[in-house]
């Protein structure tokens, strides 16, 4: 008997990692816990020398506004992001390590010292000495207030449920009603955190990728045990 992944990240990024998945033999179940949106926003005044982009989302709904930097040199959150900046229009992509902090370094060590940071309305502020970075929300995560009923029907099949982010983990705990029968796995160490214990089990991924999400929850479902009891 197979095991579903429960994907709970937005689209599109939702069905990438279906894709994914499948091509990994596993069963995805796509149920995203928050949809995006755009927001009305005007870029402050520079001068600018650099973009920096830690969503790809910052990428896809940032619209018009964004045009007039395109030609600036944008340093990108992974290839996710670097490839929805392409997309979006950048003519100098530049695909960093896939944290914000280590993308922050590189981009200290490559020389920029003013950057424009299109990001979301829930994003984390970050800092370095020496780099002045104007946070610029251009889209809003919309969080769901209760799960898909795909999410509830693939967690009463002891679904793997894979989390995405912090802020993803953090609602993921609010909204269901046994945690201990649910085994989860993290992107990251800070998603862990943010996910807090009580799970039947919980492990992160290598890297901060979806592409190691993946290959860890191809590997727990051979090794860790379906529950025995429904979870929601």
């Amino acid at each position: 008997m197979s095991r579903d992944i429960l994907i709970l990240r937005p689209q599109p990024g939702a069905n990438e990692t279906a894709a994914r998945a499948r091509a990994l033999g596993l069963e995805p179940v796509v149920a995203p816990l928050f949809t995006v949106r755009p927001l009305p926003w005007t870029a402050p005044e520079g001068p600018f020398d650099a973009v920096m982009l830690t969503s790809a989302n910052a990428a896809r709904h940032g619209g018009g506004g964004v045009a007039p930097f395109f030609d600036l040199p944008c340093f990108a959150v992974g290839d996710a992001t670097a490839a929805a900046a392409q997309e979006a229009g950048f003519a100098d992509v530049r695909t960093g390590p896939a944290d914000g902090a280590a993308l922050l370094e590189e981009i200290a060590e490559a020389g920029p010292r003013y950057l424009l940071h299109p990001c979301g309305q829930d994003h984390r502020r970050m800092s370095r000495p020496g780099i002045a970075i104007a946070d610029v929300p251009v889209y809003v995560s919309e969080a769901a207030d209760a799960l898909d009923p795909r999410a509830v029907a693939a967690l009463q099949r002891h679904a793997l449920v894979l989390l995405h982010s912090p802020r993803a983990a953090a609602l993921f705990r609010t909204l269901v009603a046994s945690p201990d029968a649910i085994c989860l796995a993290a992107i990251s160490d800070a998603t862990v955190e943010a996910a807090g214990t009580g799970w039947a089990s919980i492990a992160v991924a290598a890297r901060p990728r979806d592409e190691a999400l993946l290959e860890l929850a191809a590997e727990l479902c051979q090794t860790v045990p379906m529950m025995g009891r429904p979870t929601a």
